[in-house]
Order: C-alpha cells, then structure tokens, then sequence
C-alpha cells in the first residue's frame, strides 16, 4: 500500500512537469508567493505501522517473539496556514485529524491474538518548507520539522489488560517529520501534493501489570511510522 502511494505521486507530478515543460509558458497566479499569509486545506491518505524495540531480542524463528502488522489506508484532512519567512522559506501549521486502522497479531501464536487497531489522531505539525525557484507553473519544495498528535481512540486508561481482548497506547505521541513535493500554480489556486514520512518518537504501548504478558511483556519501546499523501488547495 505504501509503495501504491509513492508511485500515484510520482505518476502525478511527472504528467505535470511534462505539461509545463513543453506546453505552452502561461504563468497563472503570478502573485500568489508575494502572499505574507496564505490559507488553505488539504485532504489525503496515509498508511500507518508499527516498530518495536525489544528488551531481549531472540532470533531464533521458533522461541523468537515478533508481531505482524497489516498497514491499511486511512484518510487526512485538515487546514493550512502558511507564513512566508523568506522567497524560498516557508513555515507551516497544518494541524488536521488522520483516521487509520491497522492489524497487529503476535506470530507464532493462533489467531485469537489478533487485534484491530482503529486509530483517530488530532495530527498538528509545524514544519519548514524550503522550495526552490519557480519554474514556469511548478515549484518543487522539502520540508520537515516537528509535530505532536492527541490519539482519541488510544484506549489508555481502559482498565482491561491485552488477555481481555484490548489493545492500549499512549494518548499524546511525538514525531519528526520529513517529505517533499511540487506547487502546481493552476488558473484558480495552487494544488500542491506532498509525500511525508512521520515517525515517533516516544513510547507509545502501554505497558501491562501481567509478567510475561504476550503483547507487552518483551517490548521495550512501540512507536509508529507512517507515510502522507496530502493534497493541498491553497
């Protein structure tokens, strides 16, 4: 699924260079970066996973403990405010809510260790958008920095363990972020895709009361990784 959403992006933004290399050399919005501030929105898809890190990490295939995680499509939306610090220098507050699932199972054990996790994220990142001069009606750009999410579905404070049938993460996670993409300057509005890279940074599993417990009892750290396609409308 990840590897569908770099090949959509890259198909997309080819057929567009294409368009704008040799086409004809309309410039449209000519005067949308002398914009001190600027507005938007942006909708996308993402595909969220797991990493673990664990206390004693035993690679035999047979005593060994790992788990497999079904990364699905999910969904973002969100605003945009943008400030411009610079001709290629941009700083970006794009806080918007991303809605993901992902299935996590314990290999080597049946499959009533299967859990869904359905993940609803208050996503609020504040990055740094470098992009390099504009060429006729297309700018690409890098960008990265920081950013925090609220987790509404993390199941924290359930007092049910994981031998109860619950799955439970931390509410508030951390992550660093990095991507790039291209402006498109359209007749009407500035389309810009972004492909991102989101990774945490703090433990996000909550750890359970149950030694030995089969979900917790060998993880020392759980983080996600996640990758955006956002489409934003400026």
């Amino acid at each position: 699924m990840k590897r569908i959403l770099v090949i959509s992006f890259f198909l997309l933004c080819s057929q567009f260079s294409n368009a704008q290399i040799f086409g004809d050399q309309i410039l449209n919005n000519e005067n949308f970066d002398a914009q001190r501030l600027s507005w938007g929105y942006f909708l996308g898809f993402n595909s969220y996973d797991f990493h673990f890190d664990y206390q004693e990490y035993d690679p035999n295939p047979v005593t060994g403990q790992d788990f497999r995680v079904e990364s699905r499509i999910g969904f973002n939306v969100g605003l945009i405010g943008n400030l411009k610090l610079g001709s290629n220098l941009d700083l970006r507050l794009e806080p918007g809510v991303s809605f993901n699932t992902r299935g996590f199972q314990a290999l080597k054990a049946d499959a009533s260790t299967f859990r869904e996790v359905n993940s609803t994220y208050v996503h609020i990142p504040l990055l740094l958008k470098f992009s390099t001069d504009r060429l006729n009606n297309f700018k690409p750009f890098v960008v990265g920095g920081l950013s925090t999410s609220i987790n509404l579905s993390s199941n924290e404070n359930n007092p049910d363990g994981y031998n109860e049938g619950q799955f439970r993460m931390k509410t508030n996670t951390y992550y660093y972020e990095i991507g790039f993409g291209i402006d498109l300057y359209l007749q009407y509005f500035k389309l810009s895709p972004s492909i991102r890279g989101v990774f945490a940074i703090n433990d996000e599993l909550v750890q359970d009361e149950i030694p030995g417990e089969l979900f917790t009892g060998n993880v020392d750290k759980m983080t996600s990784r996640a990758i955006f396609l956002n489409f934003t409308f400026q």
